[in-house]
């Protein structure tokens, strides 16, 4: 099967099993959302939908018209923008530290405020460093296939991690670790995806499991993580408490749940009910039965997108979609494993799911590009 560029490729019909899973899991989560949330919408705004109407409002309709923008424009436009956009995202991950412009919460600087608008850098990131690693892999693998360059030139591990501290150093500083392992997770993907040795994969896992010891060792708060993790039952009412409280949302729950709406949990006992403890909180209503399929959604996704990406012959587009599949599942994945104390509780969001504007923003948009890219699959018989 030869490749062909996307501009040769005869657009068809998109993937309507994908745009079906995908939908499901919007609707999904705005209707978790809304049962999470009911409690701390009437303590902030005197009803109980004002959150999930922003949710609707702001990241919905927003995911979907950049969702919809990326339908339109020329296929090419998606390769020749990647730098811009990636120039970009750096530029607003700086500008947060700006005093004045750079918004915090709980210790955390990482939004910027344009008066009624907040902008959240750290999740464009996990769109536009994808983005730039699809097409910078392209570019140098057409730049040493046409030169036939010597094998110390083709090693693209260096340039390939200082793009990666690009926009991992200013998310450190702010700090996001959590978002900062999402992303270098996506990109090592991308890295084995574009055709990366078993031993620079091997020397990039290492490297990153060192690294981020360190980094757990420098801050007092991860290490309670870590040991939150380890031993919840010793602290309780301190580090322990969230994960205990999730445990216990997950386990009240049973097999078919309290019922929708009943959660005791979100009522104040349980912390981030709309955030990364929605998971919990569904749990707790759905059962194990509504758990288990919401997960299945989630699996599905992943399914449907690399039925996509296998049959994808530009491999800009394959790199591509490939990145964004990875941190969306991949961070769905970290989210439930730390609400069941399968791994620490990061604070991360559930994608589709949990509260943020900027989140399901991006996730629409990521959604959108691989249901584009869709159009421009081979069948199997190619």
């Amino acid at each position: 099967m030869t490749a062909r560029s996307p501009g040769r490729t005869t657009a068809h019909a998109p993937d309507k099993p994908f745009l079906v899973i995908t939908a499901l899991l919007l609707f999904t989560g705005l209707a978790i959302l809304s049962m999470a949330s009911v409690a701390l919408s009437y303590r902030d705004f005197g009803n109980g939908f004002s959150y999930v109407t922003r949710q609707m409002l702001y990241g919905g309709a927003l995911g979907l018209l950049l969702a919809g923008f990326a339908q339109l424009v020329p296929i090419r436009w998606f390769r020749h923008a990647a730098l811009i956009a990636f120039v970009v995202t750096i530029i607003l991950l700086l500008v947060v530290f700006i005093p004045g412009i750079g918004l915090g919460a709980k210790g955390a600087v990482r939004w910027i405020g344009l008066g009624p608008i907040t902008v959240q850098p750290g999740e464009i990131a996990r769109v536009t460093l994808p983005w730039y690693l699809a097409a910078w892999f392209v570019a140098k693998r057409a730049k040493q296939k046409n030169a036939h360059d010597t094998e110390e030139s083709q090693n693209l591990l260096t340039p390939f991690l200082m793009i990666v501290a690009l926009i991992g150093l200013p998310l450190l500083l702010q700090p996001d670790l959590s978002t900062v392992g999402v992303l270098t997770i996506t990109a090592v993907v991308m890295y084995f995806l574009a055709g990366g040795s078993l031993r620079q994969i091997t020397t990039l896992i290492g490297g990153g499991m060192l690294l981020l010891l360190l980094l757990i060792r420098l801050e007092p708060y991860r290490m309670n993580r870590i040991f939150a993790f380890l031993h919840p039952e010793r602290d309780p009412l301190g580090v322990g408490y969230q994960v205990n409280q999730a445990l216990l949302a997950v386990g009240s729950g049973g097999l078919f749940g309290r019922g929708i709406g009943f959660s005791r949990e979100k009522l104040f006992f349980l912390p981030e009910p709309m955030g990364d403890s929605i998971f919990a909180v569904f749990a707790e209503e759905a059962g194990f039965i509504g758990a288990t399929l919401l997960i299945t959604l989630f699996l599905a996704f992943l399914w449907r997108g690399f039925m996509i990406i296998r049959r994808l012959n530009d491999p800009f587009l394959r790199l591509f979609a490939g990145g964004l599949v990875t941190w969306i599942v991949l961070q769905a994945l970290l989210n439930i494993a730390g609400n069941v104390a399968l791994a620490p509780l990061v604070g991360i969001t559930l994608p589709f799911v949990s509260y943020g504007n900027a989140s399901l923003a991006m996730t629409i948009l990521s959604a959108g590009i691989i249901y584009r890219f869709s159009k421009y699959t081979v069948s199997n018989s190619e």
